[in-house]
């Protein structure tokens, strides 16, 4: 039976309500509802549609909490003004008002809807709405059009990054083919995506869709090129933000975008939905989600420029057994909070030997000595874990323990000229060691992160003198000096802004033109007064300030610079490490979490994004708090996680924690890195190796410069500090390494060596037991257990000689996981 035809004042009402009203029912008088159904709730219970094609999704929530948005029946009391999709998505057909009722199990609840601003002849607007049709399609993804030439000789700009430029392809470029004037219908600007004429990339496009006539319209109206006063979107709202329930969970999102102009419009037939754990969840081209598995997944809403998350949890288990969980601080409560959440329980804690191995390569990147480890392993005493990381940090108050300083300074310094890229082939011998000179005293002298930073973007001066200054020169231009403050200190990757919008996030070109303006008055000259052969580098300022942006990182500055300031960079080091910079403390926070527990609560650790959210926002938030409250102290912030039950768990999973690896139920196993693995070497066997340029006994966690020839340092990963990325440094471990340590002669060398560890034990006549205990301290930093001493004395009995034995018992731990992993 054919749908009755509505009256309405709009010649395109028929067709744009078409589609809807094929499907909806027809209005009828609703029944009394039975008093035992259950009711409903629908949002929002009024809406107002402005102009043409104007659209709006109704969101449909069952008693049970169950989103019902695709179960409920719409009918419009007026398709003339509304109609409604079996979806729940009205649109502005004519002026005036109607109801939507929505039926749910014989329920129904009625929304009030306003449409006005409807015209006979639309005017459509190229950048408003257009462009996000465009990018809905997928037209000006890098895969299509916006790849590098374009496809089929049609070229759009990445993301829409340059709607100008864009409008001129569709419109002029091929002497205006892509489009008819005369007849809008023809032109193939509809027609590809429509496959009404052959297209490579399928149909984008159904024709007598809202999107379909709104180009039409576009065209009709002769094609009107962008606007430079159009509002620009600023934000986006998903709705809702966050949803909890088993596998099988569906949700219709709804998207709001906010506009420069104030105001807002539902944008969900608009955005682009992508699911960022796709074990966990899917979601469709128009936002609805279904849970596939169990963890936490977040679904990314895209729309012009502007990116947002929506969050699923869909829990392991019920209930989680917490009973033996012990909160050491706010992190473990936090953690306990989240464990529930996901229904995941922790594993138990790590052994007294365990913690002792961990926290030494943890901090300081050595190994307990044989003294260290049985004193610690021998003591009764409960709070012995707690003045253990006081002793490493030297944190006791006591200036007669703090012995360690030296190995913290070293290890800590490694970790950050690694990420500034302290390098003599690009600063020179004397630039090198002035930073590296620097860094270490910075460590060792606890200077707060945010004086540290602080001092980095503002240093000027010689390079000789000033370590500091060595940042420019590693960077050297003001391109490479904002992309690489940006990632290291804010962990904002801006790089892809360079030539297009940040496909994920509100990082726009100008955004990364605005950072290169605070580093665009430096320069370098030659110190005079050197001699002959020339003077250090002289890191200087210009006097010009030119234009002042308006924006940093596309958030409003606490502190705008002035024009004129005589170094622009002392007001972006000053925003930076304001504490409310959102920014800054989370990302050292995040770093050091994943220096400590192997993972990052965001990773990868320098992608600090709103699309790439932190695994428990709530402990981000808190470790980020309290880092400010401490004033930016580095050793507060290691002693916080080190002093934690998550930090001291076993890394032994359990059969319901095995498959976590975001939540910190089980101690992430961590590959020694390459110059703590080359010290514990020479440690364990008693005999240190001689690098170039250094003198013997310098701990290749001490080597100042990235450019050693070192076999072992290179196999294992040591990076040649060529980028600020922390994926430079290879983590993972490979074939070579395990061939390496299995037949390296310089290893077997160390062992036997007549001035090693293992000969002066052999000299001193110590039992069997003794020798076995020693090994195992100095290795593993545990005693052996009664089942590998009794092996041990059963192998040494069947061996040629002692010597043999023990050397092949050294080489055996060093090989060993238990040696080569922070476990």
């Amino acid at each position: 039976m054919p749908l009755p035809e509505a009256p309405t004042c709009n010649p395109e009402a028929r067709d744009l309500a078409y589609p809807f009203r094929l499907f909806a029912p027809l209005i009828c008088v609703l029944t009394a509802v039975p008093a035992c159904a259950a009711d409903f709730a629908i949002a929002p219970t009024k809406v107002t549609l402005t102009g043409n094609f104007a659209r709006a999704q109704l969101l449909v929530t069952a008693a049970d909490g169950s989103d019902a948005t695709a179960r409920a029946a719409y009918a419009s009391s007026n398709a003339g003004v509304v109609a409604v999709s079996p979806s729940g998505q009205l649109v502005a057909v004519g002026n005036g008002e109607a109801t939507i009722t929505a039926t749910l199990s014989g329920v129904a609840h009625e929304v009030l809807v306003k449409v006005e601003g409807v015209v006979s002849e639309p005017v459509v607007d190229f950048s408003i709405q257009v462009m996000p049709i465009l990018a809905k399609a997928g037209c000006n993804a890098g895969a299509c059009h916006a790849s590098q030439y374009g496809k089929g000789g049609f070229k759009l700009s990445v993301f829409g990054y340059a709607p100008d430029d864009d409008y001129v392809a569709i419109v002029r470029d091929r002497l205006g083919r892509r489009v008819s004037l005369a007849d809008p219908a023809r032109s193939l600007f509809l027609l590809k995506p429509t496959t009404a004429v052959l297209h490579g990339g399928g149909r984008r496009l159904e024709r007598d869709s809202v999107d379909y006539r709104i180009l039409e319209r576009w065209i009709a109206n002769g094609a009107p090129g962008p606007k430079s006063n159009a509002a620009q979107v600023t934000g986006l709202r998903v709705i809702p933000a966050r949803r909890v329930g088993g596998i099988g969970l569906t949700q219709q999102l709804q998207v709001i975008a906010k506009y420069s102009d104030g105001s807002e419009r539902d944008v969900t037939a608009w955005a682009r939905y992508d699911s960022m754990e796709e074990a966990v969840l899917n979601v469709s081209a128009q936002g609805q989600v279904r849970t596939v598995g169990k963890g936490q997944g977040a679904v990314m809403v895209r729309f012009e420029g502007q990116a947002q998350l929506a969050q699923l949890v869909v829990p392991y288990a019920e209930t989680v057994d917490l009973k033996d969980w012990v909160e050491n601080n706010f992190i473990d409560r936090l953690a306990a909070a989240k464990f529930r959440q996901i229904g995941i329980a922790p594993s138990s804690l790590c052994d007294d030997a365990t913690f002792l191995h961990r926290a030494y390569l943890d901090s300081t990147g050595t190994l307990p000595t044989v003294e260290q480890a049985r004193t610690f392993l021998d003591s009764a005493d409960p709070r012995k874990r707690e003045k253990l990381i006081d002793e490493m940090l030297g944190l006791t108050g006591d200036p007669a323990k703090v012995v360690h300083n030296d190995d913290y300074a070293a290890f800590w310094a490694l970790k950050w000229s690694d990420l500034l890229r302290s390098n003599s082939k690009m600063l020179g011998e004397q630039g090198m060691w002035a930073l590296h000179n620097w860094l270490k005293a910075a460590f060792r002298d606890d200077k707060p992160i945010n004086r540290f930073v602080h001092d980095l973007i503002t240093a000027r001066g010689t390079t000789y003198d000033n370590g500091p200054a060595n940042y420019y020169m590693a960077l050297g231009n003001a391109d490479a000096l904002a992309e690489a403050t940006s990632q290291i200190f804010l962990g904002v990757r801006v790089q892809c802004a360079r030539c297009h919008h940040h496909p994920f996030e509100a990082i726009s070109r100008k955004d990364h033109a605005d950072l290169m303006y605070f580093f665009g008055q430096l320069y370098s000259k030659r110190a005079p007064n050197y001699g002959r052969l020339g003077g250090p580098p002289v890191i200087v300022i210009r006097s010009d300030a030119g234009k002042v942006p308006e924006k940093i990182l596309n958030l409003p500055s606490h502190a705008k610079p002035a024009n004129g300031a005589t170094d622009r960079r002392i007001v972006l080091a000053d925003w930076i490490v304001a504490p409310d910079n959102p920014y800054f403390a989370r990302n050292i926070v995040n770093r050091y979490v994943a220096y400590l527990l192997g993972r990052g609560l965001v990773e990868p650790i320098d992608d600090m994004r709103a699309t790439n959210p932190p695994s428990n926002v709530e402990l981000m938030d808190a470790l980020s708090d309290d880092f400010i409250k401490h004033g930016y102290d580095l050793k507060h912030l290691i002693r916080t996680i080190m002093s934690s039950r998550l930090y001291q768990l076993s890394a032994t999973p359990t059969l319901g924690n095995l498959a976590d690896s975001r939540f910190y139920t089980h101690y992430t196993v961590k590959r020694v890195a390459a110059e703590p693995l080359h010290d514990a070497i020479d440690r364990v066997t008693g005999v240190p190796t001689k690098f170039d340029k250094v003198p013997l006994g310098t701990r290749a966690i001490e080597l100042p410069d990235a450019q050693y020839s070192d076999y072992f340092l290179n196999v294992f990963g040591k990076p040649k500090r060529e980028a600020v990325c922390e994926c430079e440094r290879v983590s993972d471990p490979n074939l070579a390494q395990a061939l390496h340590t299995l037949n390296s002669e310089a290893i077997a060398a160390k062992i036997s060596s007549p001035n090693g560890r293992l000969a002066a034990l052999l000299a001193t006549k110590k039992s069997c037991d003794e020798i076995v205990e020693e090994l195992y301290l100095a290795s593993l930093s545990r005693r052996p257990t009664l089942v590998e001493q009794a092996e041990c004395k059963k192998l040494l009995a069947e061996a040629p000689n002692p010597k043999s034995f023990y050397e092949d018992l050294m080489w055996s731990l060093l090989n060993s996981k238990q040696f080569l992993f922070v476990h």
